[in-house]
């Protein structure tokens, strides 16, 4: 049996429910960047303080509602995330079945280590109210921690969302819906991100040179959500 030709079909032709079907993938898409955004680069760095668990803790008891606030991104996130999953592989079935299932599959592992973080996050808000929940160690050190496990999910989690870049990236090519340079920019954000997960705990003390790995991805997301949102697609 030709598994290619299980696999791949002719890409249909640009139609206004393609259309629709991409820009409605853009915005889920766009929802993720802003969820994606507030919760781990504002709110976590509002509350969290690596090196004094004491600080960690006073934030979340004098700013509860930012914490609260917090968890309900992280909660975003993961309805965002999953639904782009599945519309991307609306979006691109008729392309490549396999690869476009493989962007939902890692989509979606993806959503449940976020969906792991977010009750870690609401975890550490209940032991700051009640110190019965507390773990040998005290209420700080316990809320600390499950703040370090919740980091530690996002960074390992990076592993599937450079995962899912990597497929969108070569069927973004392969459809000729989008400009070939952006497919790139998503396979080579993809692996960075991958790269950056892995090196992070071989290389712990390299700090700016792994972020710049995602420099890429960063630009290919930007670009793939603002192509999907205006235009859709472009005629094959």
């Amino acid at each position: 049996m030709n598994i290619t030709a299980t696999t791949t079909t002719r890409p249909q032709a640009t139609t206004p429910d393609l259309v629709r079907t991409a820009r409605t993938t853009g915005l889920l898409y766009l929802g993720l960047a802003i969820t994606g955004l507030l919760g781990y680069m504002v709110v976590r760095n509002q509350l969290f303080v690596a090196s004094d668990p004491e600080a960690t803790l006073s934030n979340l008891t004098q700013q509860e509602s930012l914490a609260r606030l917090g968890i309900v991104v992280e909660m975003g996130i993961v309805i965002t995330q999953a639904l782009a999953a599945l519309w991307f592989y609306r979006l691109f079935k008729s392309v490549n079945a396999f690869a476009a299932g493989s962007i939902a599959a890692f989509g979606l592992v993806n959503t449940v280590a976020i969906l792991g973080s977010a009750a870690l996050l609401a975890t550490a808000l209940e032991v700051s109210q009640d110190a019965s929940l507390t773990v040998t160690g005290g209420t700080a050190a316990t809320a600390q921690l499950l703040y370090a496990v919740s980091g530690n999910l996002w960074t390992i989690g990076g592993i599937f969302f450079g995962l899912w870049l990597i497929p969108m990236g070569w069927l973004a090519r392969r459809s000729g819906w989008m400009p070939s340079l952006l497919g790139w920019f998503l396979i080579i954000g993809g692996i960075g991100y991958v790269a950056n997960a892995l090196l992070s705990y071989l290389l712990p003390n390299a700090g700016l040179a792994l972020d710049l790995l995602t420099i890429p991805a960063t630009i290919g997301e930007l670009w793939m959500v603002g192509y999907l949102c205006v235009r859709g697609v472009r005629r094959a």
